[in-house]
């Protein structure tokens, strides 16, 4: 946890370990489609802005949302470079196979970074074709360029790794994941992300999710964002205050309750209940936080 200057607040742990930020990383990788001018010139709204920081369940309201906005770009689902997927919301996903579909990429969980992408390069002039590559002129100059800003990283000593959906992901050590999410917080980019993820929490995940919960509670504002294997950042943009954390053998469950924990102690959110059910239906248990 670092304050608004990125010094350290608390910590536990390996603060210097390296880590994957994985979808952690959406709102930053999302502040080209703001310093570029390529929002404001389409116009985006807030759902679009919290859609390209999203992992979205894949409901039909996320979809409806990202295929418009393709339509505004005149491109559309094939466009898409993160790969089809199957929705992660149990209701929708079985609404689909029992209507006889399948999966696609705009139901991918990071269909609307990937649009906020194709709107940066629609605006830039630059090839709507591989615009996930390490090399293309989006990544190279735009994205990994924020990365490095934001997480205060030297891209050139790294290889990347490829992301779930294609795109490079870098490691940055745990505590600069932290400062880059305190960086959000400052006047630019980042806060217009911040706000909008705030005002559209639902977009940016969907029914049952944490980071959906954690950013409508009313306590105080909270920007959230999970990702993949066990990482989880936030911020409180009122305080300067931002968190990554990230659960060493990448349990989900562990994560949310860790940022569930920290944010609990910080008077940003009410502690939840969770029941745990067996495949019968039966409650067996429950997670709580404890004070």
């Amino acid at each position: 946890m670092v304050d608004r200057s990125g010094d350290i607040v608390e910590s536990w742990g390996d603060a210097d370990r390296l880590v994957m930020p994985r979808s952690s990383a959406k709102p930053i990788q999302a502040v080209p489609l703001i310093s570029s001018g390529a929002s404001e010139a389409f116009e985006l709204d807030d759902v679009e802005l919290a859609l390209a920081c999203a992992s979205h369940n894949g409901e039909p309201v996320h979809i409806d949302r990202v295929l418009a906005w393709l339509n505004r770009l005149s491109l559309g689902p094939e466009n898409l470079e993160c790969g089809p997927q199957y929705p992660g919301f149990e209701p929708a996903f079985f609404d689909l196979v029992t209507s006889g579909g399948t999966s696609s990429p705009q139901q991918n969980n990071c269909s609307g970074k990937h649009s906020g992408f194709l709107t940066v390069c629609r605006h830039l002039d630059l090839p709507t074709s591989g615009y996930i590559d390490p090399g293309h002129p989006l990544q190279r100059n735009h994205v990994t360029a924020a990365m490095e800003e934001y997480c205060r990283f030297d891209s050139s000593a790294q290889t990347p790794a490829i992301d779930g959906c294609g795109v490079p992901v870098w490691e940055v050590p745990l505590v600069d994941l932290a400062r880059g999410w305190s960086r959000l917080t400052e006047p630019g980019p980042g806060v217009t992300l911040l706000g909008a993820m705030m005002a559209e929490p639902w977009f940016v995940a969907g029914t049952g999710r944490s980071c959906t919960r954690f950013m409508t509670d009313p306590r105080k504002p909270v920007a959230a964002k999970v990702g993949a294997e066990g990482v989880y950042c936030a911020a409180l943009p009122d305080e300067g205050v931002a968190i990554a954390l990230k659960v060493r053998d990448g349990a989900s469950r562990a994560a949310e309750m860790a940022m569930e924990h920290l944010l609990v102690g910080l008077e940003a959110v009410a502690p939840t209940k969770h029941p745990l059910t067996n495949w019968a239906g039966t409650v067996v248990g429950s997670l709580t936080i404890q004070p």
